[in-house]
């Protein structure tokens, strides 16, 4: 990749703020977790992965900022910035999944040294980050032999290497299959209200040399009918036991168009973003986002200021609309829920 999503640098964290894309490539300095979580929360950085591998990295900074108190003080200190990251975004389950994982040493250790323990939980979050790179390659090499050699591929909102720690889910899969040789075309819709397809999949997609076409969101039916796409990948927040997925708002509908024209329909997710507690879509939370995001765009006002507005952040594709689940493990298919069992252990709440 031809920049980085996020990294630990002198003992913060650094992320290329995704709000300014494509107008200006700004990277954040990262000094306490407040911020990271505001960050979180106004999109700075997005993505399941993305979030998680920067939650990780916000229990090690905690430590980090803890580091000269008494080793029980540091722990209650940490496990109050851990309750404030788990509240910023409620449908990514990364997100929760690293903070339990980072939780589980806080608790377990019996480190009397909290400059020790320090360095142990940020080894353990350069862990989650380079698992997670891992696992998005696995994912592109796994689902890159399901692209046609000669392949115009559409997909949804931003599934690359700016949603996740370095490497990409869906465009991962893009990614591997031009590796691989193949010519590959990909179709971005804009995702709106707040465009991560026309600013973020464009960008690093032409950033990284892949022939990429934006399209409003309202004209893929039109694409799809005239028999123009090949294949459709997206990536995913979550996924239920059944294989019901919740992604970004617009990809239920996309995928409903996917079944009317008969093109096959993937999703690319590492098997962190399952959520085995649940059964079904209908039990995934559903974050609702504010008003402003859909009456204005860039601080211009779009729609009266008094008008109500909707503005869910994702919507649940149920699993049978889904050809498979790409995942580091290898495809999983109908039925879902046998499959997945077989893939992934049950999470513990």
């Amino acid at each position: 990749m031809r920049f980085k999503t996020i990294e630990w640098e002198n003992n913060s964290i650094r992320i290329l703020d995704q709000t300014k894309l494509p107008r200006k490539e700004i990277y954040i300095e990262i000094k306490s977790v407040k911020r990271l979580a505001d960050c979180i929360k106004k999109l700075s950085i997005r993505g399941a992965p993305a979030i998680g591998v920067a939650a990780a990295y916000g229990v090690a900074l905690s430590s980090f900022i803890s580091r000269n108190l008494e080793i029980k003080k540091a722990k209650i200190r940490i496990m109050k910035d851990i309750e404030m990251l788990r509240k910023t975004r409620p449908t990514a389950v990364n997100l929760f999944w690293a903070l339990d994982r980072m939780k589980g040493i806080v608790e377990a250790h019996k480190e009397n040294d909290a400059k020790k323990f320090y360095s142990i939980l940020l080894k353990e979050a350069k862990k989650v980050h380079n698992e997670d790179i891992e696992l998005c390659r696995k994912i592109g090499e796994n689902g890159a032999y399901l692209v046609p050699k000669n392949a115009t591929i559409m997909t949804h909102c931003n599934a690359g290497a700016l949603a996740t720690g370095g490497w990409g889910t869906a465009l991962g899969v893009i990614y591997a299959a031009k590796k691989m040789g193949k010519k590959v075309h990909v179709y971005a819709g804009e995702t709106r209200p707040l465009l991560q397809g026309a600013r973020l999949t464009t960008w690093e997609l032409q950033k990284n040399g892949i022939p990429v076409t934006l399209v409003v969101d309202s004209a893929r039916a039109t694409l799809l009918k005239k028999g123009r796409i090949d294949f459709i990948v997206v990536g995913a927040d979550r996924i239920a036991s059944n294989g019901d997925v919740a992604n970004k708002i617009g990809t239920y509908p996309l995928a409903l168009l996917a079944r009317k024209h008969k093109v096959d329909f993937y999703v690319a997710a590492p098997t962190t973003t399952f959520d085995l507690s649940i059964k079904t879509g209908t039990e995934i939370p559903i974050e609702e986002r504010g008003p402003e995001e859909v009456r204005a765009f860039s601080r211009i006002k779009t729609a009266p200021a008094s008008v109500c507005v909707f503005n869910p952040a994702f919507d649940v594709t149920p699993h049978e609309l889904i050809n498979g689940i790409i995942t580091e493990k290898g495809i999983i298919t109908k039925p879902y829920k046998e499959s997945i069992a077989k893939y992934i252990r049950v999470r513990k709440k």
